[in-house]
């Protein structure tokens, strides 16, 4: 069995009580990995931990990371726990699909730019600064989406923006981070079979969405999870400022 070098070490997992989230949480657990669960509902989290093996070596954080000025003492309640923090992901998101641009609202533009994009950057970098402090370099994977390339399919043009956002940021931190031996890289999942993915989606827009998929399905989240996996380890060690395109070969650049 490969070794991924992610036994013992700490992860912070944002985003993890549903979907692609709690598949990267579980995932990162089975690989030997802390992790810190963390999302809106404080019950959801304790739920995901409770289902993995050994839960006492893991964390259930209920946290809106809208506000910024939080973001220091929850990582550092994660460090603390596991003695290291290693692996930050930022896997929370907002989607609000409108029929047209013209019935978005500031407040749709604001609830997902904040989540998707604001929030990610200072968590960031507050998770920078403390592998900087610790001297053993880290790991943070940032999602994106399809839709930072695409535009937007169904309705989702400001969350495609939010996601473009995150695509010029991991770069720019990638460059700024790489001396201090810190990774950042960002998913960029196609359609995936969640919940959001399904929101404001009828069959018939599924089956549409589906078509337009060479391999003619939606991905499991377990798909997604594990290429987060994968850039969490150590055999990612020399890949940074990647866009990791898990899309089916719906979009191909």
């Amino acid at each position: 069995m490969i070794d991924l070098g992610l036994r013992d070490k700490g992860c912070f997992v944002t985003g993890a009580a549903g979907g692609i989230g709690r598949e990267i949480a579980v995932q990162l657990a089975q690989a030997g990995a802390r992790v810190a669960v963390v999302d809106l509902d404080q019950g959801a989290c304790e739920g995901v931990v409770s289902a993995m093996e050994d839960p006492a070596r893991h964390l259930a954080i209920g946290a809106d990371l809208r506000d910024l000025a939080g973001h220091d003492a929850l990582l550092g309640r994660a460090r603390d726990a596991f003695g290291r923090l290693d692996v930050l992901v930022c896997a929370a998101a907002v989607l609000r699909r409108r029929a047209t641009i013209d019935d978005i609202t500031e407040d749709d533009w604001d609830a997902q730019l904040d989540t998707n994009l604001k929030a990610v950057f200072f968590l960031n970098r507050a998770a920078a600064k403390i592998f900087r402090e610790a001297g053993r370099g880290g790991r943070i994977v940032n999602f994106s989406s399809q839709g930072w390339w695409s535009g937007g399919f169904g309705g989702s043009v400001v969350y495609s923006a939010s996601k473009g956002g995150i695509v010029s940021m991991t770069r720019g931190l990638a460059r700024s981070l790489a001396p201090h031996g810190i990774t950042v890289n960002h998913v960029a999942p196609g359609a995936a079979d969640t919940a959001m993915m399904r929101s404001g989606m009828t069959d018939a827009d599924l089956e549409k969405f589906v078509e337009m998929i060479p391999m003619g399905r939606m991905a499991q989240p377990g798909e997604v999870a594990s290429t987060v996996v994968f850039l969490a380890s150590d055999l990612a060690g020399y890949v940074t400022g990647a866009t990791m395109n898990v899309s089916g070969g719906q979009l191909m650049y």
